[in-house]
């Protein structure tokens, strides 16, 4: 790995090269929801989502949106968790026979569920998280950018590894499992040239001692940094790196608070945001059945670090994942463009 004090530098005369290939600009991002309309009284909102909310992750980052929308905007809203396949298009049309005003469905799998239901109540607003599926006149698609989240937790990795030996454990394939996936070589990567970032899927999202497995599988080769992006799964990566005394990033919440001698940070997703923008889009209205994107500019993804353990982390390289974050920020890192740059 190169010395941390010249990493920077390298980052800033690389990206120069790339803004000349930068792909087209991303959706519009959501505006501020600071104001609560009169129609939020008896504005209902119903949320499905895969998996427990207790999984401190995935699951837990919708149910979180959920809550602060709540007590922000002053709707109410239920939660139904643990949807299996088979079970997604009955929740969702009880949520829409019981007079919910909006439905989200959490996650890119629930896409042809939601697809089909939301041509049957017209008058219902629909919205999937992690997609980019919007169909007139009623479903949005909300998402929080995996690339950047991936991109993020590949930059943790990439800087306090110190065998340049990392690995990201995903769960099913699809695209934002996979978006991540490449988020997480490049950011990598951009901090250390020498890295080894490798990458698997597990094939399920609630297979923890698989996911642990294999995040000591990994460890026993070398890895002594584990990403796990696998909904309650993940759970297992953090447990093999615990037992195996290395470091994990944790994914979505703060999963410090699995394991606060292994997790140092974890790579924020931050579905509160969007939430409430679309809720608030519709209290207004002003929703429109489209592709909403959030990222890091918006405070939707960035770094949520290990408070107990921050202080005895080495500062330089803090530093170096908060002044790279404050470059993406600043529209000085594209984050698109490095990743569309990275070989595979």
């Amino acid at each position: 790995m190169k010395k941390l004090s010249t990493i920077l530098a390298v980052i800033l005369s690389l990206l120069f090269v790339l803004a000349a290939c930068a792909p087209a600009a991303a959706p519009s991002a959501p505006a501020d929801t600071a104001q609560q309309p009169e129609a939020a009284q008896g504005f209902k909102v119903g949320l499905l989502v895969s998996g427990p909310t207790n999984d401190s992750g995935w699951n837990a980052v919708a149910y979180q949106g959920l809550q602060a929308a709540i007590a922000d905007l002053g709707v109410s809203g239920d939660c139904v968790e643990n949807v299996s396949a088979q079970a997604q298009e009955e929740v969702l049309r009880n949520f829409a026979n019981q007079g919910y005003d909006m439905i989200i469905a959490h996650g890119y799998e629930f896409n042809d569920a939601v697809t089909k239901v939301a041509k049957d109540f017209p008058n219902i607003k629909f919205v999937v998280t992690s997609s980019s599926v919007a169909v007139e006149p009623n479903l949005a698609a909300l998402e929080v950018s995996n690339k950047e989240a991936g991109f993020i937790g590949g930059v943790l990795a990439g800087a306090f590894t110190e065998t340049n030996k990392i690995a990201y454990i995903g769960g099913e394939e699809m695209p934002p499992i996979t978006d991540a996936a490449d988020g997480f070589v490049a950011g990598s990567r951009l901090v250390n040239e020498a890295v080894e970032p490798q990458d698997t899927l597990i094939g399920s999202w609630d297979d923890v001692a698989k996911a642990k497995e294999v995040a000591i599988s990994y460890i026993e080769n070398g890895c002594d940094v584990v990403l796990g992006n696998a909904n309650q799964a993940g759970l297992g990566v953090i447990e093999g790196a615990k037992e195996k005394g290395k470091t994990a990033i944790g994914f979505a919440g703060d999963q410090a608070e699995v394991a606060p001698e292994t997790v140092v940070a974890s790579s924020k997703y931050d579905l509160s945001v969007g939430i409430k923008f679309v809720i608030n889009e519709a209290l207004q209205g002003t929703f429109e059945a489209k592709y909403y994107l959030l990222a890091t500019k918006e405070g939707a993804t960035g770094v949520l670090w290990n408070e107990a353990l921050k202080p005895s982390l080495d500062p330089a390289k803090v530093q170096l994942v908060e002044d790279t974050i404050q470059a993406i920020v600043n529209g000085e890192i594209d984050v698109e463009a490095l990743i569309a740059a990275v070989q595979r």
